[in-house]
């Protein structure tokens, strides 16, 4: 079963024109190194409005079905910054050791990474995951969280994902 995993960037600019989404795009990248299974991405680039990302959550994983929902951006304490909040009204569970891990890996570079407030939880058969806004960020948040993600998407009964061991190593329990 081909994967489908969508890809949300909260971005006001972005949504705009203003600038291009790097964010959104490294995302996808870093997947592309990450998977050797088969998948696709279903992307799209909204402003920070917490209608639209909910909406946005709740069609990726019910209509489109998503088994993986990766979000960049609006995880800060700006006043526009609610993908966190729109996070948790889709999520019937929370996953909180994904933001636990994601900030005590950034905290080894950065110091402002006690502001970020990304989260995860499942919605349905979906794993949403928030990430911060900067593509090296990205890359250093996944890298750390990213071994548990195949086993959880089993765990929810979605696509068996398969990955490129030489990139990153997920991990199973063993049966």
């Amino acid at each position: 079963m081909k994967a489908k995993i969508g890809i949300l960037t909260v971005s006001d600019r972005a949504s705009a024109g203003v600038y291009e989404d790097l964010s959104g795009k490294a995302i996808i990248a870093t997947l592309s190194e990450y998977l050797s299974s088969e998948w696709e991405s279903i992307y799209e680039v909204i402003p920070d409005e917490q209608s639209l990302i909910e909406e946005a959550l709740k069609d990726m994983a019910d209509e489109q079905g998503c088994c993986l929902i990766v979000t960049t951006g609006g995880t800060g304490p700006a006043l526009r910054d609610v993908t966190p909040e729109a996070t948790e009204v889709v999520c019937e569970k929370m996953m909180p050791g994904f933001g636990e891990l994601m900030r005590q890996v950034s905290l080894k570079y950065v110091p402002t990474a006690i502001l970020s407030r990304q989260t995860a939880g499942i919605r349905g058969r979906s794993l949403i995951i928030n990430l911060p806004g900067k593509p090296k960020s990205i890359r250093e948040c996944l890298d750390a969280v990213f071994p548990a993600v195949p086993y959880c998407i089993d765990l929810l009964e979605g696509p068996f994902l398969t990955c490129n061991e030489a990139v990153i190593k997920p991990f199973r329990p063993k049966a």
